[in-house]
């Protein structure tokens, strides 16, 4: 990993983790625990994937808190914040959603010229580096993790990678930003690497998703999918999710 380090060192040392969803999937064990905290073979969620970021050299983070976000702070208190340097955006009144979440964070991101997103609940083998690499290379506004898995939702790129569009499997709604000859779907990882110049381009205000906010970007900044296919994925947000995380996360 420490090859990985040297290819990430100067060019990504910032991430941001979504921690303040309300866990609704994983109820009723979520009325009274954050998500983020779920335990996968003894290990928290959020715990195991600060340690993956640190792994490939990412050591300054902002972590979003907002249901039963005093167990979150406590919990990072209490470990020392694993040995990073931890800032809290905390999301008192309500949880603002993705979008919002990243808005709202934004002062705590000011000095990264480029960053990663996470959500929590997300456990991967995904090689940042390379992820890294194809972003440097293509040099988009973001560049998102995706796979060619079967999901109620996907993001539809055209043939250069490049977002123009979205779809949800089980209604049946489109939403094509860009007209494309070829719309090929792919979901969404819930792993992004953003550049800082995303901030001056948000207008929304209050509660908002980072869907809608890349639907009405994507049709004059390049947003591009990284296929990352082959790797493990495991969306740890229903009961049932975490005994499959147990089987690849020891």
């Amino acid at each position: 990993m420490d090859n990985k380090k040297e290819m990430i060192e100067g060019e990504l040392n910032t991430a941001m983790i979504f921690a303040a969803g309300l866990g609704t999937r994983l109820k009723p064990w979520t009325d009274h625990h954050p998500k983020a905290l779920a335990i996968v073979n003894g290990k928290p969620l959020l715990q195991r994937n600060i340690e993956y970021l640190k792994g490939f050299g990412i050591n300054k983070l902002v972590i979003n808190v907002h249901h039963l976000a005093e167990q979150v702070i406590f919990f990072l208190e209490k470990h020392n914040n694993f040995g990073c340097t931890i800032q809290v955006s905390h999301e008192k009144e309500e949880a603002l959603e993705t979008g919002g979440g990243l808005k709202y964070a934004g002062p705590l991101l000011k000095n990264a010229k480029r960053f990663l997103v996470i959500n929590a609940d997300i456990l991967t083998n995904l090689d940042i580096a390379a992820m890294l690499a194809f972003h440097l290379q293509h040099n988009p506004l973001a560049t998102l993790a995706v796979t060619n898995r079967s999901s109620s939702r996907c993001f539809l790129f055209d043939e250069h990678h490049r977002l123009c569009g979205w779809q949800n499997n089980k209604t049946g709604e489109e939403r094509i930003a860009v007209i494309s000859p070829l719309n090929i779907p792919m979901a969404f990882s819930g792993i992004h690497i953003i550049d800082q110049n995303i901030f001056s381009l948000i207008t929304e205000t209050g509660k908002f998703s980072m869907v809608d906010l890349y639907l009405r970007l994507c049709k004059d900044h390049a947003i591009i999918g990284y296929d990352h296919s082959n790797d493990i994925l495991v969306d740890v947000g229903k009961p049932e999710s975490i005994a499959v995380a147990e089987k690849y996360f020891l």
